[in-house]
């Protein structure tokens, strides 16, 4: 027998003047009679962890009903096309996130340090923090072995704020939900070219006026690699072809994209010091983020990405959707029905951008399926009522296939005294990476299986 379709190498990459691109998973990177071409050993394991800052309102995120009868809340709704790949979790805690006696104010602080790692943080303004090393850099610890970056932190904010920031907490408390050790956040990039040139540039200068040079060249850096990816693409078939023509389309989209949002903040304000690169409203800025780690995860340069949609105590104000109010100072509404609608819409908005990033998911191909039918997506935060700061009934949905190890389609509601790091315990295990303990776990989730 002759085989003629021919293996290209995992590790190809298409280089030049300076650029250096990843390639996407194609059907010809795998051998013809390999086991991988023929079973599902081929699905990667990824986690995404998406977080939402100072809370929900509630009795607008949680169903009413458990069970795979559930109807969609309005904060949910915009999720409505992901329904059958959704987990909606009730009942989950942080008591990491209480205060401990001494201790009074300080909850945003806590909650963003205690949601992946479920430890109470030392109460300090200095540097010396302490929490736990949280369950996204324990997958990349183990996942991050077999790709070029081991993970990614991201976020909408800038992670400038230096001090004290709330009752006593450094605002480092603030600034990440990721810990590498005990006494290590690992800082959240939120400028999108930086991310870009992370994976894909040829420099990691932040230097805007480098960047700006860069942009004058007028074109894009996929113009000098063009002939070895003509090249490249004569001997895959047809559907390799089409994947590799999406993946193309989907970088030059990108770089267009954020030379244009480059341009604007040069001209719109010529006078701020402010980062380029930075799209000017939530939407826009969170899109294109989230474009960013479609890309990640399609290259297979990193296998964990964890995304800030907004920092605890955060009070970025929402004008685009006519709310000029900052979020975190609406969320103490003391129940007035007009800022309590106010976050509603907020809470809505978020997460109408996040559905953005499921539909990509959902459309880019990936082994048998799609990179949605491979991944486990937790979505959600370390606080649920605002308003009071509460850490318990936490709003957390997790999403995505697992390889078919996660059945959708069902609001789960679990003993109010259970630990959130039962559920991080849980997805640990979903991917490949099995933990006996977390923060103060005591076991695992049940019901997430399809079994």
């Amino acid at each position: 027998m002759m085989i003629f379709k021919k293996a290209i190498p995992r590790r190809t990459v298409l280089r030049g003047m300076g650029a250096t691109l990843a390639l996407p998973l194609l059907d010809a990177m795998v051998p013809a009679f390999a086991a991988t071409r023929q079973t599902a050993a081929r699905a990667i394991p990824r986690l995404s962890t998406v977080y939402l800052p100072n809370g929900r309102i509630m009795d607008r995120w949680t169903p009413a009903t458990d069970g795979a009868g559930f109807e969609l809340t309005p904060i949910l709704e915009p999720l409505a096309p992901f329904r059958d790949r959704m987990l909606v979790l009730s009942g989950l805690n942080h008591e990491a996130g209480r205060a401990l006696p001494g201790e009074a104010a300080g909850d945003h602080a806590r909650a963003g340090a205690t949601y992946l790692t479920g430890v109470h943080p030392r109460q300090t303004e200095g540097a010396d923090v302490r929490a736990g090393v949280s369950a996204d850099q324990i997958a990349a610890r183990e996942l991050g072995k077999h790709t070029q970056l081991a993970s990614l932190e991201l976020g909408v904010d800038a992670s400038e704020l230096l001090g004290q920031c709330e009752a006593g907490y450094t605002c480092a408390y603030m600034n990440t939900i990721s810990w590498r050790t005990e006494t290590t956040p690992a800082p959240m990039e939120h400028r999108p070219r930086v991310v870009f040139e992370r994976l894909f540039g040829d420099s990691d200068s932040t230097d805007p006026a480098v960047r700006l040079r860069r942009i004058q060249k007028d074109r894009s850096i996929l113009d000098s690699v063009m002939s070895k990816a003509t090249y490249l693409m004569t001997g895959l078939d047809t559907s390799d072809r089409a994947r590799f023509t999406q993946y193309l389309d989907a970088i030059r989209d990108v770089e267009r994209r954020i030379q244009l949002a480059e341009e604007q903040s040069s001209r719109e304000l010529p006078a701020v010091e402010r980062p380029a690169g930075v799209p000017e409203t939530f939407l826009e800025h969170a899109k294109l983020m989230f474009d960013l780690q479609v890309l990640a995860f399609q290259t297979d340069m990193t296998r964990v990405i964890t995304f800030m949609l907004g920092r605890e105590f955060g009070g970025r104000p929402y004008p685009e959707i006519g709310i000029p109010e900052g979020h975190h100072g609406l969320t103490h509404h003391q129940y007035k029905q007009d800022k309590i609608d106010k976050v509603i819409q907020i809470n809505i908005y978020q997460t109408k951008a996040f559905a953005y990033f499921l539909e990509k998911l959902k459309s880019t191909p990936d082994g048998d399926g799609s990179l949605l039918d491979q991944m486990v997506i937790l979505y959600g935060g370390s606080l649920s009522d605002g308003n009071l700061h509460l850490h318990e009934n936490l709003p957390n949905v997790l999403l995505g296939g697992a390889a078919g190890r996660l059945k959708g389609g069902r609001h789960l509601r679990y003993k109010p005294d259970t630990p959130m790091t039962n559920l991080l315990l849980t997805v640990l295990d979903k991917i490949g990476v099995p933990l006996d303990n977390l923060g103060d776990s005591n076991g695992k989730l049940d019901l997430l299986s399809v079994a």
